[in-house]
């Protein structure tokens, strides 16, 4: 049986400051796990560097481990996994944040649990018994616990932890997923899930710790926050 390859998608845009720890972390849990990885940094025009830092840090580690797949401009998150996936090599395809708001030491559970049970997707939950939230305030917290409170009883997806985006899928199964989604910005990572249910793809949960982002800052804002009820609502609607 051939060893598996695992690819991290990695859209960034002003991660210069957190990329590199990122890359090196993300390095040092794949070679502690003796997996066979590849990184692909798919960077939308970032004006801080970002993708010159990506660069250089290709000549560190090897164009074989470091892809770069850089776009025009900022063209949404669906898009970049989808440009992602047509440049990866890997049995198996890693979505999760530059930020460091997921620390790439809870791969090697994600893995775990994948071959014990085959599963499709392994998604990261902050909210089972293990995994938890650093350096939000009172409102974060509550914003997303609310938004996880609503799209459950709506949705009833059978996940704890609609809104994370730290997963790992079969290839062809995020390809499949991305193409019946239909939600861009906030929603896009609930719909996956949502769908993955309906398509009745095989789902495991890992409690994961999730930091809030170190350099850069938030994305979260009120218009974020009116974006998601309404994705909510028709994703409400559609299913």
């Amino acid at each position: 049986m051939s060893r598996s390859k695992y690819s991290v998608l990695l859209p960034t845009y002003n991660e210069r400051q957190n990329l590199p720890i990122i890359i090196w972390l993300l390095v040092k849990a794949f070679i502690e796990g003796n997996l066979d990885y590849e990184i692909i940094i798919i960077d939308d025009a970032s004006p801080d560097g970002t993708l010159e830092v990506a660069k250089q840090l290709q000549q560190v580690y090897g164009e074989n481990r470091i892809v770069l797949r850089p776009r025009a401009g900022k063209l949404g998150l669906g898009t970049a996994y989808v440009h992602g996936i047509a440049h990866s090599t890997g049995d198996f395809v890693i979505i999760m944040d530059a930020d460091m708001s997921h620390h790439p030491h809870f791969i090697k559970d994600f893995v775990r649990l994948q071959q014990k049970h085959d599963y499709d997707v392994v998604t990261g939950t902050r909210y089972a018994s293990g995994g938890g939230v650093y350096g939000w305030d009172l409102r974060r917290k509550l914003t997303s616990r609310v938004a996880n409170y609503l799209a459950d009883i709506l949705l009833n997806p059978g996940v704890s932890d609609l809104t994370g985006s730290f997963r790992l899928y079969k290839k062809e199964v995020l390809a499949h997923l991305i193409s019946v989604t239909k939600s861009k910005g906030y929603v896009f990572q609930m719909e996956m899930m949502v769908r993955a249910r309906q398509l009745n793809y095989s789902i495991g949960e890992v409690p994961i710790t999730f930091v809030d982002r170190v350099f850069g800052e938030s994305k979260l804002g009120a218009d974020e926050i009116v974006g998601y009820l309404k994705g909510l609502w028709a994703l409400f609607t559609d299913i």
